[in-house]
């Protein structure tokens, strides 16, 4: 699939800090790209270099094949992390403000009905929910009709019900062709909606890939799970490696039946007990020594 952005041994440096180092990626057309990692691991410097909002210290930006100009300026739309709305605005009256900017910009009413704005189009700006400014937001960075949208972290402080009606957002926007470039720091998120992804720690790229290629990867196992209070047993009566995470005891096994048969004749109760197979979470602890959210 041909690339629309290419990233090559970008760096950014702030003094002696060194916020990304050297990474190299190139993001399909047409795909939802996921940028992943703790906060801190230069996700949100990646993406405003990527944008033009911060200048690399060293590296190269390709926007189909070659240096960035106004033209990509034109083809991108951006949902920042945080963005401050105007006090005495309705929704509506945003929409037709940043319409306003622009030479050529979406009708405002295909905007409402993607981003199911019908709701609150007459609320003012600061009186909306979470979820509900960050559907306006989204369709700001849309009224451009971008080819290439940016997403830094728009979940962040939604709660889980809003959060899944947000990704439905973003399934309909790639349906369109568009390229989508998420940053995110759950794993769950890029899981469910990202084709290819890289993920970051400490500035640079540990692992990258699809999602599925990647726990194939680094997993061929799946995960009997246990509340630490259910399972009180010695660790080394287990035949297979036994984890004690925070919120639950984790069994990695190759054989449900035969963990289980153990677990049976241990008398472990197993009330608590789930499998699940191995997710993104489970990589990046497996990769830096530590849970994603820590």
């Amino acid at each position: 699939m041909k690339a629309i952005l290419e990233i090559r041994n970008l760096t950014k440096s702030f003094r002696s800090f060194k916020a990304v180092d050297g990474i190299s990626f190139a993001i399909p057309q047409g795909t939802c790209f996921g940028l992943l990692g703790p906060n801190g691991a230069g996700k949100t410097t990646t993406i405003e270099m990527i944008e033009g909002i911060k200048k690399p210290s060293s590296g190269d930006i390709l926007y189909k094949g070659k240096p960035r100009d106004r033209e990509f300026s034109k083809r991108s739309g951006i949902q920042f992390q945080s963005t401050s709305l105007m006090d005495y605005l309705k929704a509506r009256e945003v929409l037709e403000l940043f319409a306003k900017l622009y030479p050529h910009s979406q009708p405002i009413g295909n905007l409402v009905e993607l981003c199911q704005l019908e709701e609150f189009l007459e609320t003012y700006a600061t009186r909306l929910s979470g979820g509900q400014r960050q559907r306006l937001l989204l369709a700001v960075a849309l009224i451009n009709d971008p080819e290439v949208l940016f997403l830094d972290e728009p979940t962040t402080g939604l709660d889980p019900q809003s959060r899944r009606n947000f990704w439905s957002l973003i399934r309909n926007i790639k349906s369109q062709g568009k390229t989508i470039l998420l940053t995110t720091h759950y794993m769950e998120e890029a899981e469910l909606l990202c084709d290819q992804l890289v993920i970051m720690d400490k500035g640079k790229i540990i692992a990258d890939g699809s999602p599925y290629a990647l726990l194939r990867q680094y997993f061929d196992h799946s995960y009997v799970c246990l509340d630490h209070q259910d399972f009180q047993c010695s660790p080394d009566a287990i035949t297979d490696a036994v984890e004690k995470r925070e919120d639950c005891i984790a069994i990695a096994t190759n054989s449900v039946e035969k963990t289980l048969t153990e677990l049976v004749s241990l008398n472990v109760d197993l009330r608590s007990l789930r499998v699940r197979n191995p997710s993104l979470d489970d990589l990046f602890l497996k990769l830096t020594g530590h849970r994603l959210r820590e």
